[in-house]
């Protein structure tokens, strides 16, 4: 399959602009599966909850993710995209899966970090892994990075590809992105945005490795881009990393427990 990631700075309360720049981003390659940032509907740096409830949207009455299925249909391709998500009174920084048919699967952000905790609410999805066309998808958000439990979830129900929409302001990420693809011997694809929100500079460096922790992919610091590649997500069912050792079946659960799916 060919994979793009998306990476420009979307605009704090202008749904309108963020079509407008993904659209125009989308369209300028061909790809089976595109990558975006965190909270492509919205931006970022809010000023406090009902700033980000007036920017927020209902997965079922969203323009952004209609204009982002209209995509996907006329392209046959599928995107991943970081979603301001409003439900009743509650917001969820949360990821969505959208393919030519419609909505394939909704992730929700589970680690809050900073004052994203005085705005959304903790992820209620726990960690669903998706089936498509091209192999299974899982997704994470952004500080979601820092927990390996996560990764090593996912892996383990079968993900052979994690996205992972973001809005870096850290510098650890994209070093530790390629370490934990290889242990889990499965694809990141990690798309950050770029730009800066008032005290906030995102880093960029959007960035795809393989399950050989290899970097295939990574974008510069503070460019809009849309970097494209061929993989196979059928190499992220070998588990071995040597012929005597599978990286999931050598695991000591008898010592450090399990974290198999239930």
């Amino acid at each position: 399959m060919r994979i793009s990631l998306v990476q420009y700075a979307p605009k704090l309360n202008d749904p309108q602009a963020n079509i407008d720049a993904t659209s125009a981003l989308i369209q300028s390659n061909n790809s089976d599966l595109y990558v975006l940032p965190e909270l492509s509907n919205s931006g970022y740096n809010f000023n406090g909850f009902e700033e980000a409830y007036r920017a927020s949207e209902e997965l079922d009455n969203s323009n952004f993710i209609k204009a982002l299925l209209a995509l996907a249909k006329a392209k046959n391709t599928l995107i991943v995209s970081g979603f301001c998500e409003r439900e009743n009174r509650r917001l969820y920084n949360s990821s969505v899966l959208l393919g030519p048919n419609g909505i394939i699967g909704l992730y929700r952000k589970l680690h809050l970090f900073l004052n994203e905790k005085d705005i959304f609410t903790p992820g209620n999805k726990e960690l669903p892994v998706f089936d498509t066309p091209w192999g299974k998808i899982g997704m994470l958000v952004c500080f979601d990075w820092m927990f390996p439990e996560a990764w090593r979830k996912l892996a383990l129900q079968g993900a052979q590809l994690i996205a992972h929409p973001s809005n870096l302001v850290l510098p650890y990420c994209q070093s530790v992105v390629p370490s934990y693809a290889l242990v889990n011997r499965c694809f990141i694809a990690t798309a950050n945005r770029i730009g800066t929100e008032d005290q906030l500079t995102f880093t960029g460096q959007s960035i795809l490795a393989n399950p050989n922790g290899e970097v295939l992919l990574r974008a510069d610091t503070d460019k809009s881009q849309v970097l494209s590649t061929e993989i196979d997500l059928h190499l992220a069912k070998d588990k071995f990393i040597t012929q005597k050792n599978d990286a999931f079946k050598d695991r000591r659960t008898d010592v450090y427990g399990n974290l198999d799916p239930k």
